[in-house]
């Protein structure tokens, strides 16, 4: 089974479930995504997987939120500043072959494996 994380290593909730992950015996793909974000379409695809929406993915309370004004944008807003600001994306997503989803708490992970 391929497993991929979104992982934010200052992130306790994301650290949680890469070690759950790795706890099943799986070895995850890890994906820096504040290193290299994904682009739109990527963060659409992963909208369409986990029935997510925009503003479920958005880290509402970064302050980059506030700054870039995007209290009630809409989607496509949200989904450009989230590729361009990577810190506004929420942690961690895990995808798998059983679903997509963001995993916070991280024990909601395990229903993926």
């Amino acid at each position: 089974m391929t497993v991929t994380i979104w992982h934010n290593p200052a992130c306790s909730n994301s650290r949680g479930a890469l070690a759950l992950i790795r706890e099943a015996g799986i070895e995850p793909v890890v994906l820096d995504y504040l290193g290299s974000p994904p682009d739109v379409a990527t963060l659409r695809q992963v909208l369409a997987e986990s029935g997510l929406a925009a503003t479920d993915l958005v880290r509402s309370k970064e302050p980059q939120f506030a700054e870039l004004g995007l209290a009630g944008a809409d989607d496509a807003t949200l989904l450009a500043a989230m590729a361009e600001h990577p810190r506004l994306i929420n942690r961690p997503i895990v995808r798998t072959p059983k679903g997509t989803r963001l995993c916070r708490p991280p024990e909601r992970v395990l229903d993926l494996l």
